[in-house]
């Protein structure tokens, strides 16, 4: 599979838009996922499981010059969170075999820090130690990133984009998260997430480099509370925000919150169609009419 060929494994939304922009600039794409046929038109299809020990072990003979993993958990337990990240990793590795492609990317979350108290994190800040999900994306990441494989990792936060997502359904129905505790979210919209995607296999083709880690986010992490008042008036639903439950106080401080950084994203030379949630979701609701 030669002339800027690449392959999506596990490619559902975020690996569709991404091919089909590739696809427009003349590559040869082929996804990978358990029901082919719902991939759009011009994509090459292949049947799998990559969370099985064999699923992946067509990419040899494939020959890739590209490779964009979109794991997700298997289901929302820790053991998914390792079959979908850590299992996933090994199985692409061994389907590889002797095979180097030019670029592997892997999508990976801003989970996986252990800031929780709101502060700002870049790609080099610390990462979660007592978080077994986490974990088990960390360990997926350093797989990729100690092989021999030229590989990077991007860490997305709060993809939104659909028109019907949770999100934007429950402040139609006039619910508000709490205004406190104070919690940071970071987000970017689908559309950046493929472009930001395909800029950097495009810095490949053209002989430039990567970093080992981006963090694939907006510029403006802000108080989900602050989002959601926002959403609430764009979409004119009367909206209040509940009075928090110890329990729940108790939650939000264990999962914790932070703000991340996108230097290393503009340093590489994307431009963000929608910098901040306010030009994201515009566009969302825009489209929804």
């Amino acid at each position: 599979m030669k002339t800027n060929s690449i392959l999506f494994v596990g490619c559902g939304d975020l690996g569709a838009r991404s091919g089909t922009l590739l696809l427009e600039s003349g590559w040869r794409v082929a996804g990978l996922r358990r029901e082919p046929a719902r991939l759009p038109a011009g994509f090459t299809g292949f049947a799998g499981d990559y969370t099985q020990p064999d699923g992946l072990d067509f990419i040899a003979a494939l020959q890739p010059e590209f490779v964009v993993v979109t794991a997700n958990p298997s289901d929302r337990s820790v053991e998914g969170y390792r079959r979908g990240f850590t299992l996933g990793a090994q199985n692409l590795l061994a389907g590889l075999g002797g095979h180097k492609p030019r670029a592997v990317l892997w999508v990976s979350s801003t989970r996986v820090y252990a800031e929780r108290d709101g502060g700002w994190v870049d790609e080099a800040s610390a990462l979660a130690e007592d978080d077994p999900r986490a974990l088990a994306m960390v360990a997926a990441e350093q797989l990729l990133l100690d092989s021999p494989h030229a590989a990077s990792v991007v860490r997305f936060a709060g993809i939104y984009g659909d028109p019907k997502g949770r999100l934007l359904e429950r402040i139609r129905r006039g619910e508000l998260c709490p205004r406190q505790p104070l919690r940071y979210g970071n987000r970017i919209h689908r559309d950046d997430c493929a472009g930001f995607l395909c800029h950097l296999l495009e810095r490949v083709r053209t002989g430039a480099g990567l970093a080992p880690v981006y963090n694939g986010v907006d510029d403006l992490p802000a108080a989900q509370y602050e989002v959601e008042t926002w959403l609430a008036q764009a979409l004119g639903v009367a909206a209040e925000a509940p009075q928090i439950q110890a329990a729940s106080a108790r939650e939000t401080m264990i999962e914790g919150h932070k703000r991340c950084s996108n230097h290393l994203l503009h340093a590489s030379g994307y431009q963000l169609r929608y910098p901040d949630y306010r030009s994201g979701y515009g566009a969302v609701l825009a489209a929804a009419r």
